[in-house]
């Protein structure tokens, strides 16, 4: 199989699942089957979507290993998966830490990198830089520290799965950071997906979806425009947003290209 880069889009362009056949209930049965005994990272899975790998992971035979910055998050999510996740505080910023971090936990199949801070939104003129500089911090340089020092423990058949987003494609009047920091993830992508064939490298590119990172996004386009998409949300299908941005972001051959849109 080529190594090849695949950016999936959830959210907006998610399609309404079908009704399940009998093929594609066997599909899942042996997509349980064959998760059992593997191990998945999910940084920050403490919530939002990484809690909801985390959760798909558990649920489908293997095991979780989550890390957030956040202590308390990460002993709350580890109940919630009743026990059956390693959990990790972990400071994304500090380059030692991760990589002490990867070395700690030994081997394991899969990397998933859902970590993310509230979207500061302003228009270019009012861009406060320092804070600009500590979300690439945090959502790109974070993202290359945590490949870096994941894909010497990842085993066979692993993969890595990153998260971008629709800004970088569809911006808004000042989103122009976010959007930078978007396509550079793609870019990333792209070129990881080469270097480290034939470890799989993919990136899931999420709409607007429902978690605990929107209630204190700051700046220009923040109120109106998230209102509204969290109006449709939950009146319509984006009410399936979060579970099908974890689906995609599913790192097993199988699952990670159902329903989506590929782009070369």
């Amino acid at each position: 199989m080529l190594n090849e880069n695949r950016l999936l889009e959830c959210g907006n362009g998610c399609r309404p699942q079908k009704q399940e056949n009998a093929m594609t209930q066997k599909h899942k049965i042996e997509n349980h089957r064959e998760l059992s005994g593997r191990r998945i990272v999910v940084l920050g899975g403490s919530s939002g979507i990484g809690l909801a790998v985390a959760q798909r992971a558990v649920a489908q035979g293997a095991t979780a290993i989550i890390a957030s910055s956040n202590a308390d998050r990460v002993k709350q999510a580890v109940a919630a998966l009743d026990g059956k996740a390693e959990g990790h505080a972990l400071d994304f910023s500090n380059e030692r830490d991760m990589q002490n971090f990867f070395q700690n936990i030994g081997d394991f199949d899969h990397s998933v990198f859902t970590t993310g801070d509230t979207l500061q939104l302003n228009e270019l003129v009012a861009t406060d830089l320092t804070k600009a500089r500590r979300a690439f911090e945090l959502r790109y340089w974070a993202a290359l520290a945590a490949v870096k020092y994941a894909s010497p423990h990842i085993r066979t058949d692993g993969s890595i799965v990153l998260t971008t987003g629709v800004a970088g494609r569809r911006p808004h009047k000042g989103w122009a950071v976010v959007a930078s920091i978007c396509g550079t993830i793609e870019a990333l992508t792209r070129a990881l997906a080469v270097e480290l064939a034939p470890i799989r490298v993919n990136a899931v590119c999420p709409g607007v979806v429902r978690t605990s990172l929107w209630k204190n996004m700051q700046g220009a386009g923040s109120g109106g425009h998230v209102r509204e998409r969290g109006q449709s949300f939950a009146r319509g299908p984006g009410r399936r947003s979060l579970r099908d941005c974890a689906r995609l972001s599913f790192p097993h051959a199988g699952g990670i290209q159902h329903g989506a849109n590929r782009r070369s």
